[in-house]
């Protein structure tokens, strides 16, 4: 190995774990990193599970304890893609003794301990980085320097929404994202992909006004005993940004035919600006003019768009939803050597979790509620 190696343990072997090791796997072979990515330690709930998913993923080793991956002296950075309730005690583990740390959202199951993550990364001053995948998607990128440039003028307006469908039918089980000290709810774990995504775009969120929305309040578990759910299926709210535009956010998982359904609209007064995930090489940008047949513009990804080009080199093949993990591990990397990362860091994420809880206050309280 000619580069320096930077050894990897990560917490959680699922769907979301799945997706961080083949990151981490593909970014060293992706970009001209200064370091070569390791995946040292794979950490999960029980011995026979983590030994299983270190063969399939590649791990050099694994253990059923997340403590032992945490605190062992080889690992340089601890990834954590466990369920939320797990975020706060590793990652406050992860930082004590010494170690980066790079999380799924969101950035914990409640502001509490959102805070105390923020407080802990502070204090270390130790790098640290939150998933928000489709924050480094080349097309929001593109979004964000078209607003920023004024190229729609002055921005009066954003309509956000993550939708999906996981969730919509009555006979969907009860599981561990019911229970609001695991997942806090639609807002909580999907939700936070859209107020993370109007924040990118905009900028701070001044006001909320939010609606929380149990469609199905009982579910049967994995034993077919009927269990309450104690979350919200869906959130909707109005928003004023600080800039002076306002807006609303939406989430849903209960959101019946869509599949991956987050999506924004940004007008303005020269022009607007939509885009969807489920169409996520692509662009639509509109801009006022004289004539009838006015109507949006297709932008489509191509290597001219950031890091598009590292993964493929002409315009409509497209990327996935792995490279854009890859791209975003890539940033948690640069981030843990100093190297200028554009990662979310905790300290962005808490606002994050700052804007949800307002939203939970909102519906609470029947008020407008500040962040």
């Amino acid at each position: 190995m000619s580069k320096k190696p930077l050894r990897v343990a990560l917490i959680g072997s699922g769907f979301m774990g799945r997706a961080h090791a083949m990151a981490f796997a593909a970014a060293g072979r992706t970009f001209d990193l200064p370091v070569e990515p390791v995946l040292e330690i794979q950490a999960d709930r029980d011995a026979e599970t983590s030994a299983r998913a270190a063969a399939q993923l590649g791990f050099a080793r694994s253990t059923g304890d997340w403590r032992e991956a945490v605190n062992d002296p080889a690992v340089d950075l601890v990834a954590i893609a466990t369920p939320n309730l797990l975020h706060a005690p590793i990652a406050l583990a992860a930082l004590a003794a010494g170690k980066p740390v790079y999380c799924e959202k969101p950035l914990a199951a409640t502001l509490a301990e959102s805070q105390a993550m923020a407080d802990a990364a502070a204090a270390s001053g130790l790098p640290t980085a939150v998933g928000f995948t489709y924050l480094y998607n080349p097309m929001i990128a593109v979004a964000r320097e078209l607003i920023a440039s004024g190229e729609i003028g002055e921005v009066t307006a954003f309509r956000g929404i993550h939708a999906e469908d996981f969730m919509a039918s009555p006979d969907a089980p009860f599981n561990w994202r019911c229970e609001p000290e695991q997942a806090g709810g639609a807002l909580a774990d999907i939700g936070s992909h859209i107020i993370a995504m109007a924040r990118h775009l905009l900028g701070e969120i001044a006001e909320v006004s939010g609606a929380l929305h149990t469609a199905h309040p009982m579910r049967r578990d994995s034993a077919g005993v009927e269990r309450a759910v104690r979350v919200d299926d869906q959130m909707d709210a109005l928003v004023r940004f600080a800039n002076g535009a306002t807006g609303t956010l939406s989430a849903s998982w209960i959101a019946t035919g869509r599949k991956m359904g987050l999506g924004f609209e940004v007008s303005g007064t020269r022009g607007s600006i939509s885009f969807t995930q489920e169409r996520f090489n692509e662009l639509q940008l509109y801009r006022t003019g004289p004539g009838i047949n006015n109507g949006f513009t297709t932008i489509m990804a191509g290597p001219g768009h950031g890091a598009y080009g590292d993964f493929c080199p002409a315009s409509g093949h497209q990327i996935g939803y792995n490279d854009l993990k890859t791209i975003e591990v890539k940033a948690a990397i640069d981030a843990v050597l100093g190297d200028g990362s554009n990662a979310k860091d905790f300290a962005d994420a808490l606002k994050v979790e700052r804007v949800a809880d307002a939203i939970r206050r909102s519906h609470r309280d029947a008020v407008w509620a500040a962040p």
